[in-house]
């Protein structure tokens, strides 16, 4: 009986409201079905079961019941960019048939940054209800409905879109008892691609520090603009992962604004990285305008989206600066391509163009995917994935942007290899020059230096002894024997300053020239004495270079050599031996009675000088008792 009565009231109250109503302006769809509250477990979607009118700014001081409302369809979900800058108003109806209190929570949609719900009261007057929010964070755009029991009403909700073409209408009832759940699902939606987006977004960050290491060890500014641009990138698609289908102020001003300032940004640091990293500006003039072209575009349109995002009401100009930018880079990515089969030879520009060229056709591909919709029959959800497509073609640009580093990288080690051989070429060609001038120098010093000897102390030293002969020859028999020493020790004197003056003469430099001195010498050293002499020397000599220094002390310790036998041997032959194959050996046999190794005070400092002459010039010395005294003299050539 009360059932009955209630259905008789409602009734009446129906026809009261419809005859309240002007029926030129009221448009409601009455017949509408009522969704029960009561029955909602989890959720469900109200869209097939409402009507939607848009409310624009004209129509702000009109009834709600007077706008145009009209029965919503399953394809008219999406909001379309005209639409954007007109707030939706949602109609639909709700009932509780249960025995208590029952309420519930609107969610209209995604990117609704405000929701205003309209409750018509039985005399059909529109009353604002309070904007109730679920307790938990990241949700801002639910809205919470209770009814009484056995309670049926019917409700507006005004919904403000965000400025975003990626939006589309899905109101949903929830029961009160799972918002929290439906919430966290929300947050959850597509797992996959947004766990695919965190391994981008972690690739980035690799890039991210390998090109700061690059900038700092290198100071290459390019590698500092690609830090810059995979930044952006990073940033950008961490939140779509992170918060991407959050409800909350931070995601709705990603979302509606900031996303395409970071995609401008990033592009605008790539394009100034080609250019420094193929040197555009010297080596491809027209890669160089086109990126400037680029990039003046690109903050021409950051500048102008940012203030017509917060001067103007309307998202069209928004919507058009976007995607004719977007479309303009793909053009630029072509163009790119389409000139570097140009210069093909170049494998960075080379590299750099398959990864422009994989970003371009993944990039089409996602700009076509977030037009048409990812609901395409027979194709799985990640492949209709808009984002998952760009983030794809990010991916190959990496991999390519790599392989041309590495090739560069490669390239430029050897250039600088090169160039440090080079560079140590000619640094050691200068030390060369400048120890050859000093040498040189040097060896113009010594012939002075010889001539000079030769010809004043030699002259001198020559008359001195002619005058002590003829000083002797005067005397004859009565000569004191002081002039007889006289004459010794000038004759002496003067070999010796002889073989200074030929070991000082740069002339005499040569390896041939040693053993022929050392040859000659002994020969006339031994003329006059009980010894004979023979020196055994190769039929041919290399003609080999010897210093001055080594020339003499050699010959210095042939000659104390030749000096001991003749004094302490008692030898009547002597045989040098001379070898210059790798060292030049020097072997002095005497047949004389030897040398007592145990005593060897008698030579006094003769065979101490020996031993350091040679070891001085690198050389060594040994002396050996056999069959009379073999001497060896070793010099490494």
């Amino acid at each position: 009986m009360q059932k009955r009565l209630r259905i008789q009231v409602r009734f009446v109250l129906t026809i009261l409201m419809l005859l309240s109503f002007n029926p030129g302006k009221t448009q409601l769809p009455a017949e509408l079905p009522y969704t029960d509250i009561s029955k909602i477990k989890f959720n469900t979607d109200i869209w097939p079961l409402s009507a939607i009118a848009f409310l624009t700014k004209a129509d702000e001081n009109k009834n709600l019941a007077e706008l145009s409302f009209k029965h919503t369809l399953p394809k008219g979900r999406k909001i379309h960019p005209p639409t954007v800058s007109k707030k939706p108003v949602l109609f639909f109806k709700l009932s509780n048939n249960s025995d208590s209190t029952s309420s519930v929570y609107l969610f209209p949609g995604r990117y609704f940054n405000a929701v205003s719900i309209y409750r018509i009261n039985p005399n059909g007057v529109a009353e604002k209800q309070p904007s109730i929010t679920p307790e938990t964070s990241n949700s801002i755009n639910y809205r919470k409905i209770t009814l009484s029991a056995h309670d049926s009403v019917s409700f507006y909700a005004v919904i403000t879109p965000l400025k975003t073409y990626t939006n589309s209408l899905r109101p949903s009832i929830i029961n009160e008892v799972y918002v929290e759940s439906f919430i966290a699902g929300e947050q959850n939606f597509r797992s996959k691609e947004r766990l695919f987006s965190l391994i981008i977004c972690g690739l980035l960050l690799m890039m991210i520090v390998f090109s700061l290491i690059n900038y700092f060890q290198g100071a290459n500014k390019e590698f500092l603009h690609y830090a810059a641009y995979t930044a952006f990138l990073c940033f950008m698609l961490l939140m779509k992962a992170l918060i991407g289908y959050y409800s909350n102020k931070f995601n709705f001003f990603v979302e509606g604004y900031f996303d395409f300032i970071l995609f401008c940004a990033g592009h605008l640091y790539y394009l100034k990285f080609i250019q420094r990293f193929l040197d555009t500006k010297n080596n491809h003039r027209f890669i160089y305008k086109l990126c400037n072209i680029g990039a003046t575009a690109l903050l021409v349109a950051a500048g102008v989206y940012t203030v017509l995002h917060y001067a103007s009401n309307s998202y069209v100009p928004e919507f058009y600066i976007e995607n004719v930018t977007k479309i303009l880079l793909l053009v630029l990515a072509a163009f790119f391509v389409f000139y570097a089969r140009r210069h093909w030879e170049d494998r960075v520009f080379r590299y750099l163009a398959w990864g422009n060229a994989s970003m371009f056709l993944l990039a089409a591909l996602s700009y076509l995917l977030t037009f048409i919709g990812p609901n395409i029959k027979g194709v799985p959800g990640a492949f209709t994935s808009s984002l998952v497509y760009y983030q794809l073609g990010i991916l190959l640009e990496l991999g390519f942007f790599l392989a041309g580093l590495s090739y560069k990288n490669k390239k430029q080690i050897i250039e600088q290899t090169r160039e440090r051989e080079r560079l140590k070429a000619e640094n050691q060609m200068k030390e060369y020059e400048k120890e050859l001038a000093v040498l040189k120098a040097q060896q113009e010093e010594r012939n002075r230096i010889s001539v000079d000897m030769h010809d004043e102390l030699g002259s001198g030293m020559t008359a001195i002894r002619l005058m002590s002969e003829l000083a002797k020859a005067k005397m004859k028999e009565n000569s004191p024997a002081e002039i007889d020493r006289i004459s010794d020790s000038a004759n002496d004197v003067l070999n010796k300053m002889n073989a200074i003056i030929w070991s000082m003469n740069s002339g005499n430099d040569t390896l041939g020239n040693l053993v022929s001195y050392i040859r000659s010498y002994a020969m006339e050293y031994f003329e006059n004495t009980p010894i004979s002499c023979r020196v055994n020397t190769p039929e041919q000599i290399e003609e080999k270079e010897l210093t001055g220094d080594k020339r003499r002390n050699v010959f210095l310790c042939v000659k104390e050599t030749l000096n001991n036998a003749l004094k302490h041997s008692a030898a009547s032959e002597i045989i040098i031996s001379i070898e210059t194959n790798q060292h030049l050996k020097i072997t002095i046999h005497d047949d004389g009675k030897g040398i007592d190794l145990q005593k060897l005070r008698q030579f006094g400092n003769g065979l101490k000088n020996i031993q350091n002459r040679m070891t001085t010039i690198g050389g060594s010395f040994s002396i050996e008792n056999k069959n009379g005294t073999v001497t060896t003299l070793t010099l490494p050539l």
